[in-house]
């Protein structure tokens, strides 16, 4: 998180048995609130495999307690959606219910599982052919720049008026920190860049951060071809996600977005937002 660090006070914590450390919280700070952390994609708190639901419990109210005699009323949480789980891990939802949290936010998340043959629809099978017929090329390279000021920023700006979350230089800097995890997979036409998509990986997760293609993406179909190969590259990967469809804090569903993302075979998951009530804590002590 240090490439952003300015951007947010800091408030992460970590939690220890004796001398030993059995948790991480990821947070910020602002005014009586504490959030788990907001320049994280997935935040929540992060926990030793080992511990039983009793200590998740135990956990989970010393962090209450902590927060409350620090003058912290609210703890915002911002759920991993499940498909990133490697194991059972529901200890949150438990816990929310027993401290009567309020989900507040609930994002559309929309990814392929798997275990499921690949199905692109017809429309999208129609794109590559397309894209076949007009030689469009793959490649996996370091043309970052190429990709955010020809393609990504254009694109956002012109359609929602809005930059990259990410500026080039922070991208370019995470992707030499995290080689394995963060990679770029540009479509280009007779060395022209038409599309591109930047891809977070986990051990079971490919993960589209950043997808877009140029102006004429709907002539080219760059961008299937590129999802497309994508998708078939990962197949060793349980999940490709394909990220939020929905606005306005989970009140409006974008429905092309959706529908675009629905044409290669993604389903329905859901990204949920707890909202704690810190001095809630006594309601765990019964347990």
């Amino acid at each position: 998180m240090e490439y952003h660090k300015n951007r947010f006070d800091d408030y992460s914590l970590l939690v220890f048995n004796d001398k030993k450390v059995v948790a991480v919280l990821p947070a910020n700070r602002v005014g009586d609130t504490v959030y788990s952390h907001q320049g994280l994609s997935y935040g929540a708190l992060v926990i030793n495999e080992d511990v039983r639901i009793k200590e998740y419990i135990t956990i989970f109210k010393e962090l209450m307690i902590f927060l409350k005699e620090n003058n912290v009323q609210t703890f915002e949480l911002k759920l991993l959606p499940k498909l990133y789980n490697t194991t059972i891990a529901d200890e949150i939802d438990y816990l929310s219910f027993l401290m009567q949290a309020n989900c507040f936010r609930t994002d559309v998340y929309l990814a392929i599982d798997r275990n499921q043959e690949y199905h692109p629809n017809r429309n999208r099978k129609r794109a590559l052919k397309i894209a076949s017929e007009l030689n469009i090329e793959i490649k996996q390279d370091q043309n970052y720049e190429g990709f955010w000021s020809e393609i990504l920023s254009p694109n956002l700006k012109e359609r929602f008026q809005v930059a990259p979350v990410h500026t080039l230089d922070e991208i370019k800097k995470l992707a030499d920190f995290f080689p394995n995890e963060i990679q770029l997979f540009n479509a280009y036409q007779e060395g022209n860049i038409k599309a591109g998509v930047v891809m977070f990986l986990t051990d079971t997760v490919a993960h589209f951060q950043y997808s877009s293609g140029g102006n004429d993406r709907d002539e080219t179909a760059a961008l299937d071809v590129l999802f497309d190969f994508i998708i078939q590259k990962f197949s060793d990967k349980r999940y490709v996600s394909f990220g939020s469809s929905s606005e306005n804090n989970g009140l409006q569903l974008n429905e092309g977005l959706a529908y675009w993302k629905e044409s290669f075979g993604a389903k329905t998951s859901v990204q949920s937002f707890l909202r704690f009530t810190t001095s809630n804590y006594t309601k765990l002590e019964s347990i």
